[in-house]
């Protein structure tokens, strides 16, 4: 019997015949020579025997060879008996008698095949990932096409039912959610939430609840905690239940900051969320606190008005872009006609999504700036049909100024950087001065006007505290900016308006300065606290030794005699606006200086103006469940949601991989 490092060697045959040609035996390069051993049954006949289990295989007859990749899928699908038994699996390196190699040698190209080890509850664990990950139906793993495609790739898998995914997706749902908890658990600060409400084809309701908060190194962060299904959405009661379901559930009691909801709530309503909302100061919570009308869903509605106005015209100009973009040859001509007018806008025509009002305002802008081109077309294309008047194109450029400001306003919204409201405070004030400054006798200008300011004066008396506050924290801007911004939104009744930030915000400072002490001390949210407690296991603080009350009477004789941290931070200059300023990173690096402010600071930063995510911004549609989600069971929804949206973070380590099977009806 011939050993591969026998046929490795050069071998010359004494005489040439048709069976025996002189050569030069190259080294065996596949790596199935690991386990496979060449034996000459005859003259010109060689087969391949397995080292396992000596079954014996084709190899060459004459100058014929058969190759190896019988040879591959005898051991790589686990098809030797041996192995089976063994419960042995192939893996690159790997001898015959199961000990490590040296890995062979190569010289002109890697591995084709890669030999991996076969975990059947990896592959599970991988398949509910991929069915979270890119919300593919559970029920695909029963699809035909599927299960062939699977059982192709690899015939050992036993495929999963529909019962058995959803309890895997279940699974990862839970183990996520201890990861989540231990990372709420560790946030320094009060949490704020916002509501999105979501309707189904069956009329019930999908509230889903967004936690936001800022860790201890003051980055912004956020996780979808729940989706709580309401079968009464139009309850007063609806939205309350469902932050006091998401309370309960991550042990939040006594840290819900803000609310911001998307959804009507009568006054029944509020007052059992004020009752939720960890400020009880009634100056501040009588509705300041509780934000019910989404930022993006405002400036959606006012979009909405502005493209219905000019509905007529715009539909011209879609007809005409529709035209040009349904033909090659025309739009080369289009294209042709550019160049030669030498128009200089670098923009190109595209169809406009109906559910994005962005899109439509993209379309006009383009259009605009190309209707030199259009008039072109007309004159030298008979075919072209109705093409917008110079009249038109006056009244897409008035669109486009309405639309301009709205455009601004939302992409901050939709921007994953501007962690704060204060930016959204710049964009609507010039929303604001827009809709105030345009006088004219044009009805179609000045019906767009005030549709515009009647919607974004209301938006303001309901959300100007939340903003205002936020705005005070800038200390490029602080209380000068509010007073500026006031008299001009609200004329004279600006000292109210201001008056009512002003008092709120002192109230707040005061509630968090008779928070307990082991909370206000700037080490506390550093984890020295408690190495301060243990350090050495000597000592304690003095605080355990009854001098509790002691501290509170320093803090309120000290507050008595010298002026307060707000006051300071609100007398001391404006930071100069020569450059943009990271105002979570002032606070962080300014929290020796103001311990307390800073934590006020924190909460308030973390207040958010709109309920939707930055993909959905300028929708104009209520979010409505697909049918196939509505499908199914409402644990189910929350847990593939959820999931979805942690995993983006990270995940568990393999080996925190369970084995057990979470049971879910279908």
């Amino acid at each position: 019997m011939a050993t591969p490092e026998e046929n490795n060697q050069l071998v010359i045959a004494p005489e040439s015949t048709p069976e025996t040609q002189p050569n030069k035996r190259r080294k065996k390069k596949s790596i199935v020579w690991e386990h496979f051993t060449i034996e000459n049954v005859s003259p010109g006949c060689r087969r391949a025997s397995c080292n396992q289990c000596k079954q014996s295989f084709a190899y060459s007859t004459g100058s014929k060879v058969a190759g190896t990749s019988h040879l591959k899928r005898h051991i790589a699908k686990g098809t030797c008996p041996a192995l089976l038994r063994n419960q042995s699996q192939f893996t690159p390196g790997m001898n015959g008698n199961g000990s490590m190699s040296d890995p062979p040698k190569r010289r002109y190209r890697s591995p084709s095949s890669a030999y991996i080890s076969f975990d059947s509850d990896r592959c599970r664990h991988e398949i509910a990932r991929m069915m979270i990950m890119h919300d593919y139906p559970l029920h695909m793993v029963e699809h035909s096409g599927f299960l062939a495609f699977v059982q192709n790739l690899q015939p050992r898998f036993d495929m999963v039912s529909f019962n058995t995914v959803q309890g895997d997706c279940v699974a990862t749902y839970l183990r996520e959610k201890q990861n989540i908890m231990k990372f709420v658990e560790g946030m320094p600060g009060r949490v704020c939430l916002t509501l999105d409400m979501w309707t189904s084809s069956q009329s019930l309701g999908y509230v889903f609840i967004t936690g936001h908060f800022i860790d201890s190194d003051w980055k912004p962060q956020q996780r979808i905690l729940n989706v709580v299904m309401e079968p009464y959405p139009d309850s007063d009661m609806a939205i309350s239940h469902a932050v006091a379901c998401c309370l309960s559930d991550w042990s939040l009691e006594g840290k819900l900051f803000s609310i911001t909801f998307n959804h009507p709530v009568g006054e029944p309503g509020r007052e059992n969320l004020r009752s939720l909302l960890c400020v009880k100061n009634p100056l501040i919570i009588n509705g300041q606190l509780m934000i019910g009308n989404c930022s993006a869903r405002t400036l959606s509605s006012i979009a909405k008005d502005v493209l219905w106005t000019g509905r007529e015209i715009i539909k011209k100009i879609r007809d005409s872009i529709k035209y040009v973009k349904t033909s090659e040859s025309l739009e080369e001509k289009f294209l042709e006609l550019k160049q030669q007018l030498q128009v200089p806008s670098e923009k190109s025509l595209s169809l406009d999504n109906r559910t994005q009002w962005n899109s439509t305002y993209q379309m006009l802008v383009a259009a605009s700036e190309l209707k030199e081109v259009f008039s072109c077309l007309d004159s030298s294309d008979p075919n072209y049909k109705e093409p917008p008047s110079m009249e038109d194109w006056k009244q897409i450029e008035i669109i486009c100024t309405y639309l301009k400001p709205l455009f601004d306003a939302a992409n901050i919204l939709a921007s994953r950087n501007n962690a704060t409201p204060i930016p959204f405070f710049h964009e609507l004030w010039k929303i604001h001065e827009l809709s105030r400054a345009v006088v004219s006798e044009d009805p179609f200008i000045s019906s767009l006007a005030k549709l515009m300011q009647e919607k974004i004066d209301k938006y303001l008396k309901e959300c100007s505290l939340a903003l205002a506050i936020a705005v005070v924290m800038d200390p490029r801007f602080k209380m000068k900016l509010v007073q500026f911004c006031f008299s001009k939104i609200f004329g004279d009744e600006a000292p109210l308006y201001v008056k009512v930030v002003d008092d709120g915000l002192h109230e707040l400072f005061l509630e968090y300065v008779a928070l307990p002490l082991p909370l206000t001390p700037t080490y506390a949210e550093d984890g020295n606290f408690e190495n301060m407690k243990t350090e050495d296991n000597q000592g304690t603080l003095l605080s355990d030794h009854g001098l509790t009350d002691f501290d509170m009477y320093i803090m309120e004789t000290t507050s008595q005699n010298t002026r307060s941290e707000l006051d300071q931070y609100l007398e001391e200059s404006l930071l100069p606006r020569l450059q943009e300023l990271d105002v979570l990173d002032w606070w962080k690096m300014n929290k020796l200086k103001y311990p307390t402010l800073s934590k006020l600071a924190r909460d308030i930063l973390t207040i958010q103006v709109s309920t939707a995510d930055p993909d959905s911004v300028f929708e104009t549609e209520i979010k409505e469940l697909d049918p196939y989600r509505s499908s199914l069971r409402p644990e189910t929804v929350e847990a593939l949601v959820c999931a979805k949206d942690w995993l983006q973070y990270g995940s568990a380590a393999p080996d925190e991989i369970s084995n057990a099977i979470v049971k879910v009806g279908s």
